[in-house]
């Protein structure tokens, strides 16, 4: 016993002398391991420097047996590169792994599974899936250093050139410092002969899909990125309880078309059993980017070695998942006929041909407005394109009523006669330290003016000239601004059979004027296009007019609601209930809320659009995961918003019209906008608590730095 105590000592003194130098190294760091977005980053240097939250693992071999046995060695550190003992003994937090092993046969394209178990479902009955192996202690070899001895073992007779892979992916719980619980994972190729690995599968990187899902994971974080994910989900894999085949290929296809799935439409809903029976119905899913855009997920900028495939081995399996209603055993739904299998499919299905809209792959799947991007060397299928500037803004005092110079170009810098639009306007609002209660002369919009400019008049250059009827208003101060919009239709490959008229819109520009003599002032940039555009790629609304979110804010704004339209509603429900508010802060979280504002008790968001159509947001799932892959996750703020401005609150701003709302009609700025993702009544009653008649109170807990900042509460 007294030898016992006294190894102990050992250890604990030891242990002291690591954390110090280590704590020593840590401080001294110019460069932390942790960000904002980290719960590390907001505690004590003295609780982090002891505790050095985070996980690193790193496969550094693995071979095989001559009787099959598979073995590997990793490595388990902290994110400063110190050993971890993974029962969490010697440091702090145990470290729980997951283990995998699959192979890619020769001349296959997939994986084959080596951990395997049993899965048994009311459609497929007993089938063998692939999995992970748990439970077995791994044997340490080192400080850090673990050797883990697979159950699973290779295939009699394998070939020793072909590439066997490895994974080891899972957890340390630092839940009892109040840290949470980090996650990683690791993958290694390796030939069993000892020679250069030369194939893998690597068709889509995980950086591409973290456009959208901003960190790839899944299964409770226990899988990370697309490396693990092809180890298993491949023709082997399927849900015996629905029989929906979960090869990654069928489907991602199947889960990102969603909605818009044949079989959906039709009335069969897309749905996997998963894990302790749990129900997960894709039947819902929008995919942001519409999933003609291929070349979203199929990125040909990284590298990534069969980046490619999509185009060059097209198969009825990949292709057959989003076009299910095709039966390619009768030749039902496909021009081709039957096919018995896929050596056929590259004969009419091409990478690319001449003209978009043929049976080639990109040809097939190219959005109308992208194909003078796609097909820039065939002049016939080539969109003019549409470029609206202003150039100018004067008679801009306070009691005038504004001019406008502009100027409407094609992509060749020709001038576009204003009788080929479809439509022209431009927006006045302001001031810009915050839309949205301005009246301007007889206008009934709510804070913003917008007039058709189809009448202006232009020179024999192109400069064109529109004076607005309505006036900034008498007495105002500060900065206002002017935006267009501008349509038009534009024909691609004319006179043939595959002629197409598509619509397309000028970028809206946004100009911004004193109407007293004092510096102008831009309205803040809470977020921009291009962040929206990570997912969305070419977001477009309101008829193809308006693509700018400096321009979104001018309608959007604090006062507006559905107003106007609501007596026109479809749905006659929608008549009975008050309008929605739809300034932009409170509207773009409600939407990408969706299923959390109702699972959090939230009132559904329905806004009533253009000819009274119902817009209910309530089935919208945003696509950003959480550690542990749960696609409800809201916490990553600075996914959408630009220069970490969600954490400047919106404090002693307007008030925002929210009829609909807990608190209502109006409410603060900031209760407002946090009230878009936090939608239900205890927190509109937290709201209510901290405003009064002086405003609100939030920043004394929540502003940039203090206890309880956005950044803070929302990290993981």
């Amino acid at each position: 016993m007294r030898i016992s105590c006294l190894a102990f000592k050992v250890s604990r003194f030891l242990l002291v002398l690591l954390l110090v130098a280590g704590s020593v190294a840590l401080v001294g760091s110019s460069k932390s391991p942790y960000t904002p977005h980290d719960k590390a980053y907001y505690l004590s240097p003295e609780l982090v420097n002891f505790v050095r939250p985070g996980l690193n693992i790193t496969i550094n071999s693995a071979q095989i047996a001559s009787g099959g046995t598979i073995t590997m060695t990793y490595t388990i550190t902290d994110p400063m590169g110190l050993p971890l003992d993974a029962a969490g003994v010697t440091t702090p937090g145990p470290v729980s792994l997951a283990y995998v092993a699959a192979y890619l046969p020769k001349g296959q394209e997939q994986y084959v599974a080596l951990t395997t178990a049993q899965s048994t479902g009311s459609v497929s009955g007993t089938v063998t899936v692939p999995d992970w192996e748990f439970g077995a202690p791994p044997k340490q070899v080192g400080p850090g250093q673990y050797q883990y001895t697979f159950r699973a073992t290779a295939p009699s007779g394998y070939d020793p050139t072909t590439t066997f892979t490895v994974a080891a992916d899972g957890n340390r719980d630092l839940t009892a410092f109040d840290m949470g619980t980090s996650y990683a994972g690791s993958t290694f190729n390796f030939t069993p002969g000892g020679a250069a690995v030369t194939i893998t599968r690597d068709v889509i990187r995980t950086q591409s899909c973290n456009r959208c899902h901003d960190q790839l994971a899944f299964h409770g974080g226990y899988a990370h990125g697309m490396e693990m994910c092809v180890l298993c989900h491949q023709p082997q894999n399927i849900d015996p309880n629905t029989g929906n085949l979960l090869d990654l290929k069928v489907m991602a296809h199947k889960i990102h078309m969603g909605s818009q799935l044949p079989s959906v439409i039709a009335g069969t809903p897309y749905q996997i059993i998963g894990y302790m029976g749990s129900v997960n119905d894709f039947s819902t899913v929008v995919l942001p980017s519409n999933p003609q855009r291929c070349e979203v997920c199929h990125d040909q900028t990284t590298k990534a070695a069969q980046a490619t495939a999509f185009m060059t081995n097209p198969t009825r399996a990949a292709c057959g998942a989003c076009h299910d209603d095709v039966n390619f055993a009768t030749g039902a739904n496909h021009p081709g006929g039957f096919q018995a299998d896929d050596t056929q499919c590259a004969n009419c299905h091409q990478p690319k041909g001449e003209t978009p809209f043929d049976a080639s792959i990109l040809g097939a799947h190219v959005v109308a407005t992208d194909t003078t991007a796609t097909y820039p060397q065939n002049p016939d299928t080539l969109l003019a394109g549409l470029n609206l500037a202003i150039t100018g803004i004067t008679n801009t005092s306070a009691g005038k009523a504004p001019t406008v110079a502009f100027t409407v170009k094609d992509n060749s810098g020709n001038n576009i006669p204003l009788s080929q639009l479809g439509s022209i306007s431009f927006t006045m609002a302001g001031p810009t330290t915050d839309y949205g209660y301005t009246v301007f002369g007889t206008a009934t919009t709510p804070g913003y003016v917008t007039e058709s400019a189809t009448k202006a008049t232009c020179d024999s250059n192109g400069n064109c000239s529109y004076t607005f009827t309505n006036t900034v208003p008498a007495g105002a101060t500060g900065t206002y601004a002017i935006a267009g919009e501008s349509r038009m239709n534009q024909t691609v490959l004319s006179g043939t059979t595959s002629q197409q008229s598509v619509q397309i819109g000028a970028a809206n520009p946004v100009a911004y004027f004193s109407v007293d003599g004092s510096p102008v002032q831009s309205r803040r940039t809470v977020v921009q296009i291009g962040n929206c555009n990570q997912c969305h790629v070419a977001l477009s609304l309101h008829g193809s007019n308006r693509n700018q979110t400096e321009y979104c804010v001018f309608c959007h704004n604090p006062s507006n609601t559905d107003v106007s339209q609501r007596g026109n509603a479809q749905d006659p429900t929608d008549k009975t209930q008050p309008p929605q508010g739809i300034n932009f802060a409170l509207m773009v979280h409600r939407i990408h809320s969706g299923v959390n504002v109702v699972a959090e008790g939230g009132k559904p968001y329905i806004v009533v659009g253009y000819k009274g159509s119902h817009n209910d947001f309530s089935d919208v799932l945003f696509p950003g995961m959480n550690l542990t892959g749960e696609a409800t996750y809201l916490g990553n703020c600075a996914f959408c918003h630009a220069n970490d401005s969600q954490q400047t609150l919106p404090t002693g701003l307007n008030m925002v019209s929210d009829p609909q709302g807990w608190i209502n009609p109006t409410v603060g700025p900031t209760a407002s906008a946090c009230s878009g993702c936090h939608a239900g009544k205890p927190a509109s009653s937290h709201f209510l608590a901290n405003s009064n008649s002086l405003g609100e109170s939030c920043d004394v807990c929540h502003a940039s730095g203090a206890q309880f900042s956005v950044d803070q509460v929302h990290a993981e």
